[in-house]
């Protein structure tokens, strides 16, 4: 499981292979990526170079204390479960440790089974969206090629545009959200609620019926979110750090993951999606 979440999803869960699984990985996370000081990490880390809190068994020797020893930004990353599909399938249980070669490319690799992961993610959740059942065709057809690239050789994995790829699911998804949103109530104030990529950093937005609303890349970072409606909004790529969610309704929001959870602050009583957790550090 993933660092900073609890309890399990009720449902059938359709996203199972995009949740970490954290017993079943060699620790990519926290060798193959760059970490830079700030308030998210404690100390500066290149890539390729092991975590000083990375443990001989592949686990985190501070994990229970990340927060308050200054690694934030840890319990807010998600694989989507690239790790453990570059672990244990890619790689056939093989790890970084046992050989440079191995190493290198595992650490090209993962970075980019991450982003087919999420984009898996995105996916998925189109296909449970009924008015987007016209598009649910092609949706299925990039989910089917998105699971195909995420189980590429590793050195025609390192060679893929995953940019590329991206663009034409970013298209789609689009098209999704756009016949979603256009379902929920209008604005009483006929205000148009299209904030695609808005600087809306520490916005007083407490109670905002956000229905429908574009809010695909706004910086939300610490904005006052608490109470409001989020339901049919379209989340995707909107960045949540520190932003108050407490009493705030997501249950239908669009394109929204466990790390943008992670990052924000929230209650008892924040309504979630069906598929994501409550993060642990909010009853705290």
């Amino acid at each position: 499981m993933p660092h900073n979440v609890q309890g399990p999803v009720t449902e059938r869960d359709d996203r199972a292979e995009l949740r970490a699984d954290c017993a079943n990985c060699s620790g990519l996370c926290c060798v193959a990526l760059t970490l830079t000081r700030s308030a998210d990490f404690a100390v500066d880390k290149e890539a390729g170079q092991p975590c000083r809190n990375l443990q001989e068994d592949f686990r985190c020797g501070i994990h229970t204390e990340l927060r308050t020893r200054g690694f934030p930004g840890c319990t807010v990353y998600d694989c989507f479960g690239a790790g453990q599909k570059v672990s244990r399938e890619i790689f056939d249980g093989r790890d970084w440790r046992g050989d440079r070669e191995t190493a290198r490319q595992m650490f090209q690799v993962f970075p980019v089974v991450r982003q087919l992961h999420e984009l898996l993610w995105y996916l998925t959740e189109t296909l449970s969206l009924a008015p987007a059942k016209p598009l649910h065709g092609e949706a299925r057809r990039l989910l089917d090629e998105t699971e195909r690239l995420s189980r590429l050789p590793a050195d025609a994995s390192a060679e893929l545009d995953v940019a590329a790829h991206r663009e034409t699911v970013a298209e789609l998804l689009y098209q999704v959200s756009a016949r979603v949103r256009a379902t929920a109530p209008r604005p009483r104030n006929g205000k148009k609620r299209d904030r695609r990529g808005a600087d809306l950093i520490g916005a007083r937005l407490r109670g905002a019926d956000l229905r429908g609303a574009d809010l695909r890349g706004a910086y939300l970072i610490a904005a006052d979110l608490s109470g409001a409606d989020l339901r049919l909004a379209d989340l995707i790529g909107a960045d949540f750090r520190d932003a108050d969610v407490s009493g705030a309704d997501l249950t239908d929001s669009l394109f929204l993951t466990q790390a943008q959870l992670n990052a924000a602050r929230g209650d008892a009583a924040t309504r979630l999606p069906s598929a994501l957790r409550r993060p642990a550090h909010w009853d705290r």
